[in-house]
């Protein structure tokens, strides 16, 4: 580690029904400057998928900004994802199969970077943003 700030993203995805109705949140911070936030519907999906769908989202974000330089601190409330992510975990649904192969090649852009699961209480504002845009349905 560089000795930089890291960047950390936040990332959650909900849906109410499974699948049913569903939106992500995501957002991300170095220091005390939010970088941004990301508060979106997507559409009929599972639980799972937003929460990939919620990751890849700000991966890409990140990616867009230019933020492979800095060490990168990936926070989410799904231990699975994380599981999955880290090979923990086979990825037996053939639905997800894609999501997680493009979640594996995004993690791969960023030299530095870690996925660790959080509990729920510790990643409330993702879940926020993520409730936010399905309240508006």
């Amino acid at each position: 580690m560089t000795g930089e700030l890291p960047v950390e993203l936040f990332t959650d995805g909900a849906s109410r029904g499974n699948p049913g109705q569903a939106a992500i949140g995501a957002w991300a911070r170095r220091g005390d400057e939010i970088l941004f936030e990301i508060s979106r519907a997507i559409g009929k999906k599972t639980n799972n998928e937003a929460e990939y769908l919620a990751l890849l989202a700000g991966l890409e974000r990140l990616l867009a900004r230019g933020a492979t330089d800095a060490p990168v601190r990936v926070y989410m409330d799904s231990q699975l994802i994380v599981r999955q992510l880290s090979g923990q975990y086979k990825v037996k649904s053939a639905g997800l199969r894609p999501l997680w192969e493009k979640a594996r090649a995004l993690v791969a852009e960023f030299p530095d970077i870690v996925v660790e699961h959080v509990p729920r209480a510790q990643n409330q504002r993702a879940d926020a943003l993520a409730n936010q845009a399905l309240d508006q349905l």
